[in-house]
């Protein structure tokens, strides 16, 4: 069917569903617009932005209807951003949004997906702040960049991370702007500063803020940490990190701690974590709580049982088991979580916990193991593991994921290779947007 709507268009239109990112969805004649701080059932006049061969985008112009699951008085630079895309949106409404994302990634599956399991803080929640910083009106200026763009839209308080966090990163900004260190230009690539990284741990308080620059110096760089740390008091670490490359990843490969100490110390579970500068660690410490919590209960891990943690970080779903196996095995890919790990089993005097380097679609057949823990990156399973742990055959997997349509594809593997879905169970980590972890139990029949 030809597309006969064009850039500009003003119409009117119903909206009739959400995206998996959180857009309001309407069809004009069979096209679909996607349309930001759209509700479903809202009837809005709105202007055509963009037209592609097969769907288009469009900007609300007026509100006709409006939704009463609509948060009035949501801030639209959260949505712009996509820091939290779905902060129009009520919370109970939000854990049904993304329940039926499983639903639909599930749905060839004849089990029933349990309700999400909401979070008790909905905003103020991560631990870990990125904050990109440009120049804007000759000042360094921190924020977030608008949706799809290179646009930095400036902000102070920036709604799902601790304030805490939001007071650090204000105070290191403004002490590098007295000091006229200089904003990096990605256009040109000039300038130095290009991130500020702050983490907070729940448990102690105490923060880690990481300077990431694109030269290897900052002129009277000693001065100015000895000024952050008298003006944020809570901080015991300050690294910087050196990223020369014109790229959009944030880090480089090298660094320097120039105060304090190269790790922060957090809790979770009952065990403690030091987790450096580059470590993995998830970003919301209460739900993180309740997700491993979740998966140790469908494990149902005895002192009889060893286990396999793979993709296992710096060991945090690893030692937390650890007390209820008769042994753990831990396999990651990245060295320094590794030795993290290592470090981290020796903190908490656990004994039968090892963790080995390597890939995990090679080392996870050379294993003998009763249960399989896995919680793999976005991009799921590699086939090549799968078929080794198949081949394995262990007693139960507790498989979790960030990702579900990757997810439903590894299980499809699982059940054609002899495994019953017992059970689905969503979490949600991420409060105001689109994400939402699973937590899926296998056993074999």
């Amino acid at each position: 069917m030809e597309n006969k709507i064009a850039k500009n268009d003003e119409i009117t239109v119903t909206i009739i569903d959400l995206s998996h990112e959180g857009m309001g969805v309407a069809k004009v004649d069979g096209y679909p617009l996607f349309i930001e701080n759209a509700l479903p059932g809202e009837e809005v006049r709105i202007r055509v932005l963009k037209t592609l061969s097969k769907f288009g985008f469009a900007k609300v112009t007026e509100f006709i209807t409006k939704s009463p699951e609509r948060v009035e008085d949501a801030n639209l630079d959260l949505i712009r951003t996509g820091i939290a895309p779905l902060a129009h949106l009520n919370y109970p409404a939000q854990l049904e949004f993304k329940r039926a994302q499983v639903v639909k990634q599930m749905r060839n599956f004849d089990v029933e997906v349990e309700p999400v399991i909401g979070a008790a803080r909905t905003h103020g929640y991560r631990n870990k702040a990125q904050v990109p910083v440009r120049r804007v009106n000759d000042h360094l200026a921190t924020g977030f960049f608008r949706k799809n763009t290179h646009t930095l839209v400036p902000m102070e308080s920036f709604y799902l991370q601790e304030p805490e966090i939001d007071e650090a990163v204000i105070a290191v900004r403004d002490i590098l702007d007295r000091f006229g260190v200089e904003a990096y230009n990605e256009q040109d690539h000039t300038g130095n500063l290009r991130h500020i990284i702050v983490r907070r741990s729940d448990s102690t308080g105490e923060m880690m803020v990481t300077l990431v620059i694109r030269k290897k110096k900052i002129f009277q760089l000693d001065k100015i940490a000895d000024i952050i740390v008298g003006a944020v008091p809570k901080i015991v670490s300050i690294v910087v990190n050196i990223n020369p490359d014109k790229t959009n990843a944030i880090l480089g490969d090298e660094e320097q701690v120039v105060y304090g100490t190269d790790h922060l110390e957090d809790q979770l579970l009952g065990k403690s974590y030091l987790i450096s500068s580059r470590s993995f660690y998830q970003v919301n410490s209460e739900q993180t709580a309740v997700l491993y919590q979740k998966a140790i209960e469908l494990a149902g891990i005895t002192k009889d049982d060893n286990v396999v943690d793979a993709y296992s970080g710096i060991g945090t779903i690893a030692l937390s088991i650890a007390d209820s196996a008769k042994s753990v095995t831990g396999i990651e890919i990245v060295e320094s979580a590794v030795e993290d790990a290592r470090r981290n089993a020796k903190l908490n005097g656990v004994s039968n916990a090892e963790f080995l380097l390597g890939d995990a679609g090679e080392l996870i057949g050379a294993t003998d193991y009763d249960v399989l823990i896995v919680d793999p990156a976005r991009k799921g399973l590699s086939e090549k593991f799968i078929f080794a742990s198949l081949k394995a055959a262990p007693k139960r997997i507790v498989y979790i994921s960030c990702n579900p349509a990757t997810q439903a594809r590894d299980l499809k593997l699982y059940v054609e290779g002899g495994y019953m879905i017992q059970r689905i169970v969503p979490v949600d980590m991420f409060p105001q947007t689109s994400h939402v972890e699973c937590v899926v139990l296998m056993s074999r029949i």
